[in-house]
């Protein structure tokens, strides 16, 4: 136990996912049955058809299909982030299950991530955040034993000291048209830079995937103007060749 890096890859996928985009989307114009739909569709190549998809922003297909991450490495401060976006199902390690305490971890820390920017000052500086966590779980671990009697699990109200960097496991869900939006915020230069380089990697991860569907997916740069107004970071070249690369 002791610091840890992000870890995030996808457990599960709604099968064949741009194909049924394309029947939905098609279903809307078409007058056929769906043995005939699906007939057609499974014998064209469908790649055209969902980038004009995309380019006219009919969205509602998308949310046929679902992707389902595992996500490790990531801090409570990350957590309070993503669970701000509410088309998605979040399953989240408990911090009052799952102890902390380190007799139960052989005498190590708990988890927990620094940041790049005391990375960046150097080993001195690092050496110093990770005492810290150290002192912080010589608190927890006092609390866990005063408060643990009578059955009742001292992690409980012992937790209320560990702090934001204490790392947290989780599993996502979220349909193809939240994930664009979650990527069009969080993959923004404006975004805290945590979540910003887990929405990358999550984009990265889908592109595989589905390539057609997440095409133009990034920033709102990337597909337009920036959203930030006055606050933008003025690099859209730059992230537009950034994300178009991304692989």
């Amino acid at each position: 136990m002791g610091r840890k890096q992000l870890s995030v890859r996808i457990l599960k996928y709604t099968p064949a996912p741009e194909e049924l985009i394309a029947m939905g989307a098609k279903l809307c114009y078409s007058a056929t049955d769906m043995d005939k739909l699906e007939a057609g569709i499974l014998a064209k190549e469908q790649g055209k058809f969902i980038e004009k998809l995309m380019d006219k922003e009919h969205l509602s297909p998308l949310e046929h299909v679902c992707f389902t991450f595992a996500i490790e490495g990531v801090s409570r401060s990350l957590l309070a982030q993503i669970t701000r976006h509410r088309i998605a199902s979040f399953s989240v390690q408990s911090q009052r299950y799952v102890t902390e305490h380190s007799q139960k971890n052989e005498g190590k820390t708990f988890d927990y991530i620094v940041p790049p920017s005391i990375e960046a000052l150097g080993k001195e500086y690092v050496d110093k955040f990770e005492k810290q966590m150290e002192t912080i779980q010589g608190w927890y671990d006092e609390w866990c034993d005063l408060v643990s009697v009578d059955g009742h699990k001292g992690q409980e109200d012992a937790r209320f000291v560990l702090p934001n960097a204490a790392e947290t496991k989780m599993i996502v869900t979220m349909n193809v048209r939240e994930l664009l939006h979650f990527f069009e915020l969080r993959c923004c230069t404006r975004a805290q830079w945590e979540i910003r380089e887990l929405a990358t990697e999550m984009l990265k991860l889908v592109k595989k995937i589905a390539p057609n569907v997440f095409k133009k997916a990034g920033p709102s740069c990337v597909r337009g103007g920036c959203s930030e107004g006055e606050m933008t970071c003025g690099k859209a070249p730059e992230m537009r060749r950034k994300f178009a690369e991304l692989c």
